[in-house]
């Protein structure tokens, strides 16, 4: 039986968040029946590294074009159309995150069919939905996508299809004493930790002022993610206090998570595609609280009294309280509850299964 052989573009593995969710779905694919390849912009990055490890085929080509200068655009475009016309791939799936058209437009000219994955909550420009018009599917990661940009279009081909978590990989265990004293951290401390690139729409500013402001006794705001950028600086000096430990950038956030209480995501107003990091969390047992929020209310749905309104410091205190008044067994209740719920909807191997069907059924 003829393989199906899938393309993913992605401009590259600079960092490990959509290059991870890539590096996840080309490794489990069932290669008896598809033979992934990957197409990059560059090679940089410390994940490449990992990437490469997989023995895929991996080609190196910008796959898209700038619309301007127009009168050029056709010549350009038409490089790009020969580049996927002389490899024999079935199906282009596209990872990028921008509303660029010139991809989608050369792939269909270049006979292949052309997915892709819509992974923010940007929808601000026409391109969007020409890029959108152009492809044989769309993969929506949360329910608003598809409510508010791909329902309101019947022409539109979009499925809901959110991401996954390897549940072994990420599954609850045991504190880690020694990271723990590494950290300054007791038993007797309510640990409350966040994951995320430091960036101002991650929300970090206002559950730094909610910590202060609730004044929970004995209580520790462990910040884990990339903070060498002058926002994440300014944030360092600016909340300078021992109560609050930024960790940087962590390839294995598993013990972070695991000496964890409770999980907090303060995205603000404009919403996530689908952080993985509050579904790692969940999956590892550890309750999740979060802003209400696109992408968000998907992972707590059921939960939503652990929402809290997006940039209100008064209700997160109040969600903090609210968690910490709870006894360990309460806590862990709801951590496992939380864990069920991924289980369900939120597994590896679901994410694999329905887009080996969509492949399929294309």
């Amino acid at each position: 039986m003829k393989k199906l052989k899938i393309l993913y573009t992605i401009p590259n593995f600079d960092t490990a968040g959509s290059g991870k969710v890539v590096y996840d779905l080309v490794k489990g694919l069932d290669k008896e029946h598809f033979a992934p390849e990957i197409l990059v912009k560059h090679t940089k990055g410390a994940f490449f590294k990992e990437v490469e490890q997989l023995g895929v085929p991996i080609h190196v080509f910008n796959y898209e074009t700038d619309y301007k200068p127009f009168w050029s655009f056709p010549f350009r475009l038409l490089k790009v159309i020969r580049f996927f016309k002389q490899h024999d791939w079935d199906i282009v799936h596209s990872w990028h995150w921008s509303s660029d058209v010139s991809e989608p437009l050369a792939v269909r000219l270049s006979g292949k069919k052309f997915v892709y994955t819509k992974k923010n909550m940007g929808w601000g420009n026409k391109a969007w939905v020409w890029k959108s018009r152009l492809s044989h599917k769309i993969i929506a990661i949360n329910k608003d996508m598809m409510k508010n940009f791909f329902e309101p279009i019947q022409a539109l081909n979009a499925i809901y299809l959110p991401l996954g978590v390897d549940l072994d990989y990420f599954q609850p265990r045991e504190q880690n004493v020694s990271l723990m004293n590494e950290l300054g951290l007791k038993k007797t401390d309510f640990i409350i930790a966040t994951v995320a690139n430091l960036v101002p729409l991650k929300g970090i500013e206002t559950l730094i002022k909610a910590f202060f402001e609730a004044e929970i006794t004995n209580s520790k705001l462990l910040i884990v993610g990339n903070n060498n950028n002058a926002y994440g600086r300014k944030l360092i000096n600016e909340f300078a206090d021992e109560r609050i430990i930024f960790v940087g950038k962590q390839i294995n956030v598993r013990p972070y998570l695991a000496i964890s209480n409770l999980f907090c995501i303060p995205t603000e107003a404009i919403g996530e595609g689908m952080p993985l990091a509050p579904v790692e969390a969940m999956s590892m047992g550890v309750p999740v609280i979060g802003s209400k929020v696109s992408g968000i209310t998907d992972i707590l749905e059921g939960f939503e009294e652990w929402l809290f309104k997006a940039s209100d410091i008064n209700e997160l205190i109040n969600k903090l309280h609210k968690m910490n008044s709870l006894s360990f067994e309460e806590r862990k209740n709801i951590g496992q509850l939380m864990r069920d719920k991924v289980v369900k909807e939120y597994s590896h191997k679901l994410f694999i299964e329905t887009r080996e069907k969509l492949y399929k059924d294309l």
